[in-house]
């Protein structure tokens, strides 16, 4: 992707994140008093996390889970903190719209590599290191192939396979693409996990 090219996904990020979220606002409005009726404050979950060229911002969601911990003061599994009300926003992805404002800071894109953890920075090979060379993206490859069904391994390599491949065609098939899996509510968790297992590291 050269610098015109990032430049033009970039211009095309912010102008359609700032008319979604003028669009949006009214739904996000309503998605976060249920959150407070049903869980209480804060209704965003805020948490830091590497994007391109590994620099750290505030990512944003809406907050599904509760923040119920054991009697030692340690959080519950997300199995057990996750309610149905969160299940919803999972199920429809409404978690990810505040998503937009990120975009809109340049933060992140619609599409690329899914923003994941601070500490999985130390734990990727060279190859999946690459994945940190674009903004991360709401949506991207490895969502529309099969979410969080997939094996790290495999999300890993779909990363890479669009940054060797990115064009705004892939971009406009991937988010057609997007729409169609939210509507089928497939991959939502992995198998016997809530969301997806922690990566260890290869």
């Amino acid at each position: 992707m050269n610098k015109y090219s990032r430049f033009l996904k970039s211009i095309l990020d912010r102008f359609v994140a700032a008319i979604a979220l003028i669009i949006l606002s009214p739904i996000m409005l309503g998605v976060a008093i249920a959150i407070y009726i049903n869980m209480g404050s804060p209704v965003l979950f805020i948490q830091p996390r590497p994007g391109k060229d590994a620099r750290v911002f505030n990512f944003y969601k809406f907050r599904t889970m509760t923040d119920e911990c054991d009697e030692k003061g340690n959080l519950l599994s997300d199995e057990k903190r996750l309610t149905s009300f969160g299940q919803f926003l999972r199920k429809t992805s409404f978690d990810e719209l505040p998503q937009l404002w990120n975009i809109l800071k340049g933060d992140m894109s619609f599409v690329g590599p899914r923003p994941l953890l601070v500490q999985y920075l130390d734990r990727y090979t060279p190859e999946q290191a690459r994945r940190q060379e674009v903004k991360p993206g709401i949506t991207g490859l490895a969502q529309v192939r099969g979410r969080n069904a997939l094996s790290w391994e495999e999300k890993f390599n779909l990363d890479i396979l669009y940054i060797n491949h990115w064009s705004l065609l892939l971009d406009l098939k991937i988010i057609f693409l997007t729409v169609w899996t939210v509507m089928q509510q497939e991959g939502i968790s992995q198998q016997n996990h809530a969301t997806m297992e922690e990566f260890m590291g290869d």
